[in-house]
Parts: C-alpha cells; sequence; structure tokens
C-alpha cells in the first residue's frame, strides 16, 4: 500500500527531468548560450583589447597647479625687427680727462721744435759747406759740365731748377758757388732775341756783358754766367758748369 505513493514521487521526477531536457534541447537551436540549471565553472581571462583613438583634450582641473617644467630648447633667431623710433637726447655728461692727451699734444710740440731748430742748422751747414744762399735760395753745384739740356735734366732729378738770377745779390751767390762760367736757366729758344726764364716769365734782372748779347752765329739761345759776375749768350749744346736753385 506504501509501494504506489514512491512510484508516483518517482514518475513525476523522470518527467520532470525529460521536460528540462526538452526545453534546454529546443533553446540551443535559437540561443548560443542557455542558462540551464546545470552548474558550470568561469573560464580564464581573455587578452586586453586594442587602445581606442584619444579622446579630446579636457578641461584643466580645479586642483593646485603643479610646477613649472623646465625651459625647452632655444629655437632659432627670429628676423631683425623695424629700427625703432630715436631716444630723447641724454643730458651733457661730464667733461673728459684730456690731461693724458695734453701731455702728450705738448711732447710732441717740443719735438716738432726740436726738429725744425735742427733742419735749419743742417741747412746752414749745408750752405757754408757746399753752397750759398741768398733769401729763400741755395744754390749747389756737383763740378759736372754739362749741355744745357744735360743741367736742366739734373737739376729735375733733386728737385731744382737751373741756377736763375732775379737780381745782384743772387747773381753775386751764383758767381761764389760756380768760380767758373756756368749755365743759367735763361734762354731765348722760343723767341730769337727774347731771354725769358725756363720756369716762364720775362725777366726781371740782367747783367750782360758790353755788346752782349749778340747771337753770334746765329746760333746762341743760351746764358752762362762768367767768372766775372757778367752774362753772355751761348750755345745751348757747349758744355758748362751745372749749377742748381733749391727753395729752402
Amino acid at each position: 500500500m506504501h509501494l504506489f505513493p514512491s512510484l508516483s514521487v518517482l514518475f513525476l521526477c523522470v518527467a520532470r527531468a525529460s521536460l528540462e531536457t526538452k526545453t534546454c534541447l529546443d533553446a540551443e537551436k535559437t540561443c548560443s548560450v542557455v542558462a540551464c540549471s546545470v552548474p558550470v565553472t568561469n573560464g580564464t581571462p581573455g587578452r586586453d583589447g586594442r587602445d581606442g583613438p584619444k579622446g579630446e583634450k579636457g578641461e584643466p582641473g580645479q586642483g593646485l597647479r603643479g610646477l613649472q617644467g623646465p625651459p625647452g630648447k632655444m629655437g632659432p633667431p627670429g628676423s631683425t625687427g623695424v629700427p625703432g623710433a630715436p631716444g630723447l637726447k641724454g643730458q651733457k655728461g661730464d667733461r673728459g680727462d684730456n690731461s693724458a692727451i695734453e701731455a702728450k699734444l705738448a711732447n710732441l710740440e717740443s719735438e716738432l721744435r726740436n726738429l725744425k731748430a735742427q733742419l735749419d742748422y743742417t741747412k746752414k751747414l749745408q750752405a757754408f759747406s757746399l753752397g750759398k744762399k741768398s733769401g729763400q735760395k741755395l744754390y749747389l753745384t756737383n763740378g759736372e759740365k754739362l749741355p744745357f739740356h744735360k743741367v736742366k735734366e739734373l737739376c729735375e732729378r733733386h728737385q731744382a731748377t737751373v741756377a736763375t738770377p732775379r737780381n745782384a745779390n743772387e747773381n753775386q751767390a751764383i758767381q761764389k758757388v760756380a768760380k767758373d762760367t756756368a749755365f743759367l736757366g735763361i734762354t731765348d729758344e722760343k723767341i730769337e732775341g727774347q731771354f725769358t726764364y725756363v720756369t716762364g716769365g720775362q725777366l726781371a734782372y740782367s747783367n750782360w756783358k758790353k755788346d752782349e748779347p749778340n747771337d753770334h752765329g746765329s746760333g746762341e739761345d743760351c746764358v752762362v754766367l762768367l767768372q766775372d759776375g757778367l752774362w753772355n749768350d751761348i750755345s745751348c749744346s757747349s758744355s758748362f758748369l751745372a749749377v742748381c736753385e733749391f727753395q729752402v
């Protein structure tokens, strides 16, 4: 009598299990995963996925600001800007100390005076030993006897001219230097009978010998100073003493 109730319970359990099994089989046809009453265990974690795109920069936070980082590398220099307007003129500065410059200038002036005095002394010695001086002119000779054009070239090479007396004192100074017949810087090569200085200009002084100039033989275009201080016209191709005139 107690057997039937047990069989009833057994059939009920089998029927319930069959129904649940059919339900799960039907569900597998339409769902990838079906939660059944059968317990399962969790699998191992999968790999991390790829990083997504970078999001937009957010608004600054409201917290405390951090310390400023170190300065970056210096960039290339920029182009030169437009010059600015000139500034206002400053106040006049104090006068500089010129004592050192003034002392040097005084020394230079003193040296210059000494050099000038030595030069004047040298000129006096030169005039005394080598030639004769008259006014601002110094007359010198090297003792050579040459044609007139050679005498002229000789004097010009030494930045001088052929001795040319323009008054009696200069005539006497040349006579004392020459002590012989010497060419003077006077000719009438351009216009016959019109004697002029080789440096230009008409004669301002003359000391012709009697009956001279006479242009003897129609070829006497130069002038010589004789030993007695008188003048005579002579051929320019003849050779006579060279006396040069220097400005001092």
